[in-house]
């Protein structure tokens, strides 16, 4: 079953790879013998399921994520059972290709202050200034 980004978007199986470790950390005998944690690999450079533009956007997002060569990897170990680490990196993945899918903001226009906002913040400023005037004490010769 393909991984479903969007409705236009979905990585295919064969895409992503998965490798099961064992996890580090507390946990006694079960840690030692399971290997429940999971390594998620996905080329995304090599992806032809990818425009140009989220590749670039996931290069400036991943982070350390990604890999010189364009490979995200994501490592999951949060959880006991290796079925719901597999589930926690995948999602983590989709979400990873969320943000990079995202159509940039809008980008912002410069407005000037109107005259009545300039007339409001002059006036604050005056007002301001003639409390801390009176705020000193009286000037001795």
């Amino acid at each position: 079953m393909p991984l479903r980004i969007s409705p236009k978007l979905s990585i295919p199986d064969e895409e992503i790879s998965e490798t099961f470790v064992r996890a580090s950390g507390a946990g006694g005998q079960h840690v030692q013998k399971a290997s429940t944690a999971v390594q998620l690999r996905f080329d995304a450079f090599a992806s032809p399921v990818l425009s140009d533009r989220i590749k670039m956007r996931l290069r400036a997002i991943a982070g350390q994520r990604m890999t010189d060569s364009g490979e995200i990897v994501i490592f999951a170990q949060q959880h006991r059972s290796q079925l719901r680490n597999r589930e926690d990196a995948l999602e983590r993945l989709a979400e990873l290709l969320r943000e990079a899918a995202a159509p940039p903001p809008p980008v912002r226009r410069k407005t000037r202050p109107t005259k009545g906002s300039q007339t409001r913040r002059m006036d604050s400023k005056t007002k301001h200034g003639a409390t801390k005037k009176l705020r000193s004490g009286p000037i001795s010769d």
